[in-house]
């Protein structure tokens, strides 16, 4: 199949509405179009500096939490979850009781992150894998009671206050297990040439607009992303996330999947999405250059202090996986008096490696702004 010669699907009517019924894609794709070319070209390059970088990096696992965590926290502000990075950082009772439900939507999304990630190790990206992985993002939360783990038994929509006066129409539910069917074909079938890039491309495509969940759809989809590039070996470690490049190109993001449903338009959608890839890729590539100038000078602020330099290194550790925390936080994790941890932090004030953010006397926060804002930028 031509990417230029794409049908998108054909639209069912239902009771008082119509539903999307999109063509299956599991089959080879070509196309003509040589800008696919250069930025596929281009966007795999650079994907794979990003991944070398995830390699050589040492303890590169202490920065990928934190690439986690901003994944978690955009691609939950995507669906208008208002959590911002320092809160998603801090425990529960830290947060307000009117900010706890955005809360802890974010934690159950780092939790099917690195649950799905870690699955990825005995099981295939598969429908099982991303049922469960929804279970896991739905629990005890506003969408625990829309089938958690379940394909969807109901119609959904986009858009409007019903079916009726949706933007969009996902396909009905009885159609959604054999779409699915397809889409998992598609992900792994070894008999057909389409490289990963455009493979994944088009299965986040489909995947939008089948919305086989009740809820939590947009987020899965974009975590199928990595989990494909990682199942396939395009990446050892899950370090590309293109929820940012998607929550600044909004927009650009919807029109581009709404474009290929209704104008049959598929190349504009994977040109978009290969230049999120190569924008992301860049930018993850340099954030990881920034990470290591920064490590380098703090540690070697850290060796000033002489006889508590192997714990200050130590808890250098620590704040690469939680840039914000308190002195009894530091106590309970490095096992030490917090009186010790509390001089310790005075220290990395003095230093500054940390600054204090509440402006109290008791309760106070600490965060290490320099490293929190280059997940920031």
């Amino acid at each position: 199949m031509k990417i230029e010669a794409f049908k998108s699907g054909v639209w069912r009517k239902q009771y008082q509405y119509r539903s999307f019924q999109p063509s299956l894609i599991d089959q080879d794709w070509t196309w003509d179009d040589g800008r696919i070319n250069v930025l596929l070209e281009s966007a795999t390059k650079a994907l794979g500096e990003l991944d070398a970088f995830s390699l050589i990096v040492p303890d590169v696992d202490l920065f990928i939490e934190m690439h986690i965590l901003k994944e978690a926290n955009t691609s939950s502000r995507i669906e208008g979850t208002r959590t911002e990075m320092d809160e998603a950082l801090m425990p529960e009772e830290s947060i307000a009781p009117e900010r706890r439900d955005d809360w802890r939507e974010v934690q159950n999304y780092i939790a099917a992150i690195n649950t799905a990630i870690t699955e990825l190790e005995r099981l295939p990206l598969s429908n099982r894998l991303l049922r469960q992985t929804h279970g896991i993002l739905m629990r005890g939360v506003r969408g625990e009671h829309k089938q958690p783990g379940e394909f969807r038994s109901g119609q959904n929509w986009i858009g409007g206050s019903g079916p009726m006066d949706a933007a969009f129409v996902p396909p009905h539910p009885a159609e959604v297990p054999d779409l699915m069917g397809d889409l998992e074909k598609f992900l792994h079938n070894e008999a057909i040439a389409v490289p990963h890039l455009v493979r994944a491309a088009i299965a986040h495509y489909q995947f939008e607009t089948i919305h086989p969940f009740n809820d939590g759809n947009g987020r899965i989809g974009r975590l199928l992303i990595v989990l494909y590039l990682i199942g396939k070996g395009l990446l050892c470690k899950p370090s590309l996330y293109l929820s940012d490049f998607f929550e600044r190109n909004r927009t650009a993001y919807y029109d581009a999947l709404m474009r290929a449903r209704t104008a049959h338009d598929l190349g504009h959608w994977v040109r978009f999405f290969l230049s999120g890839v190569l924008e992301t890729a860049i930018k993850g590539r340099d954030s990881f250059r920034r990470i290591l100038a920064l490590r380098d000078e703090v540690e070697a602020a850290c060796l000033t202090l002489g006889k508590r330099a192997p714990l200050a290194r130590a808890t250098l550790s620590l704040l690469y996986r939680r840039p914000v925390m308190t002195g009894k936080d530091l106590a309970t994790a490095l096992d030490v008096a917090v009186p010790t941890a509390n001089s310790l932090v005075r220290e990395f004030e003095r230093l500054g490696i940390l600054t204090e953010i509440t402006g109290q006397q008791r309760g106070r926060v600490f965060v290490f702004q320099r490293y929190l804002d280059l997940f920031l930028s």
